[in-house]
């Protein structure tokens, strides 16, 4: 029955047309995408995926190289927070205490927080996903905040386990549902499946309450339970593309083997030179740097002439480079390394449209599920254990959790024309040095508090460090504290 309303659908459209891409025609006969949600889909195909990506990433320099600057341009040095706590010195207290913390935050103790923010980017970058489990802590652990943040892989949430629990709620991909739909629990294995030197009963089951995890995914479908891997797009042609440049070197690599062919009507006459046996019992002769060797004759010296990779290896790979920079939203040059095509206007085009990207991943991924969740966690923590007094924080939670989350400065393209124009947009009052320096990574208060300890400090020890103007500039005043006396050019320029 279904098959063939589908096939009166389909008639219906070729006589009605309207829609190429909907049509059955000769060139769309053989195209028929599976009509399977993409939990379906990531539930069949989501481990071989994964597994494939990771393994471009160990052996495969494009993969590597775009993960690499995919991770330093989202984290970096670290998405750092702000409180904006009324309170000046109890902001500058929590802040203290929050910089202090980081330090012990890892469970496994390889790096800090912000070390863990670059491992979730690349987690998510590779499986499309990565989860984060709150680790309390006891007092005599003796860690500023008795809390630590455990990370776990994606393989550790099976993607078969679909089921009715006990308790009623419903179990999909792992992930426990109550009847309104929220996340109550996630199902996890104690042991890596792949793990070999993990010893212990396999499959091993653990529910862990949703308030106790972090789960970082980048959706891109309603309704998408798990994450896929920003490699999918890609993986095939990383891997041909690999296959064909190693095909290329063992190619040359043979072909240059053999320098020179020696042919006689006599092979059983012995060469005037020095003989030998290769790993195959063939004749060969060692050549000496300005060697003369007499042939007998009608012997023939005959040099190799390996087959060149042509004029078309170059511009094929760069274009199949092309298509992986476009599947991974990583530019041509920060995945290949090659900035012999680029020139300033291209490159900033690029780079502009990639911070745009960066910037829309930082808020929804990395500080929107997983920065607010720590540091929402942090601050009860912090309170409970009296690490820090906050009077009235329960009353005035949501006041004292207010927050903002610094990512990385970006480098100028060009710094001199950046900085003159972001300094006339100041002085013409379409921007705030608040937002300037937030833009850069930087705290405003923070930084008036070090520039007006700087001055002080000159002051008292009878410094001066006069600020050149550029000629043809005029300058403005600004509210104390301004970074240096700002600039704003003529437009001349």
């Amino acid at each position: 029955m279904l098959g063939s309303l589908r096939q009166l659908r389909r008639r219906a459209g070729a006589f009605i047309g309207g829609f190429d891409a909907g049509l059955s025609n000769r060139r769309l006969k053989g195209f028929q995408p599976s009509r399977a949600h993409l939990n379906t889909l990531i539930a069949v195909a989501g481990p071989d995926i994964t597994a494939r990506a990771r393994w471009l990433v160990r052996n495969n320099g494009y993969a590597a190289n775009a993960i690499e600057s995919w991770a330093g341009n989202v984290v970096g040095a670290g998405i750092k927070p702000s409180s904006i706590i009324p309170d000046g010195d109890l902001k500058a207290q929590v802040q203290k205490l929050w910089l202090d913390w980081t330090d012990e935050a890892d469970a496994e103790g390889f790096t800090d927080f912000y070390g863990q923010q670059r491992r979730a980017a690349r987690e998510v970058f590779i499986a499309g996903e990565v989860f984060f489990r709150f680790r309390p802590r006891r007092p005599q652990d003796g860690l500023t905040v008795p809390l630590q943040l455990q990370m776990i892989p994606s393989e550790l949430l099976p993607l078969y386990r679909n089921e009715q629990a006990p308790n009623g709620n419903i179990i999909r991909q792992s992930i426990e549902f109550d009847p309104i739909g929220r996340r109550v629990a996630y199902h996890f294995l104690r042991r890596h499946p792949g793990d070999v030197t993990d010893p212990g009963l396999a499959g091993e089951i653990v529910r862990i309450p949703a308030s106790e995890i972090v789960h970082s995914i980048d959706p891109v479908d309603a309704g998408q339970l798990r994450g896929v891997s920003r490699f999918a797009a890609s993986i095939v042609k990383l891997f041909l593309l690999d296959q064909y440049d190693d095909a290329e070197l063992d190619r040359k690599k043979v072909a240059a083997m053999h320098a020179l062919f020696i042919t006689t009507p006599a092979p059983t006459e012995p060469l005037d030179a020095a003989e030998g046996r290769d790993e195959t019992d063939e004749r060969t002769i060692d050549l000496q740097p300005g060697q003369i060797t007499m042939l007998e004759p009608g012997e023939e010296v005959q040099t190799s002439v390996p087959a060149d990779s042509g004029q078309t290896y170059e511009p094929f790979q760069y274009r199949t480079l092309l298509q992986v920079s476009a599947a991974l939203g990583v530019p041509y040059a920060y995945l290949s390394n090659d900035m012999l095509r680029a020139n300033y206007s291209n490159s900033r085009l690029a780079l502009l449209e990639f911070r745009r990207r960066i910037e829309a991943y930082q808020h929804a991924v990395m500080v929107w599920q997983m920065c607010r969740q720590v540091w929402a966690r942090w601050m009860d923590t912090a309170v409970l254990a009296g690490a820090i007094e906050i009077p009235d924080y329960q009353q005035r939670r949501r006041e004292y959790l207010a927050c903002n989350w610094l990512p990385p400065k970006w480098d100028w393209v060009d710094p001199l024309k950046d900085a003159r124009a972001e300094i006339e947009q100041i002085g013409a009052g379409l921007k705030s040095r608040t937002q300037a320096l937030a833009e850069r990574g930087f705290d405003a208060e923070q930084v008036d508090a070090e520039i007006a300890g700087d001055r002080e400090r000159e002051k008292r020890l009878g410094l001066s460090f006069a600020t050149e103007v550029p000629p043809n500039t005029t300058q403005f005043s600004g509210d104390p504290g301004a970074v240096s006396d700002a600039i704003v050019t003529d437009n001349s320029r």
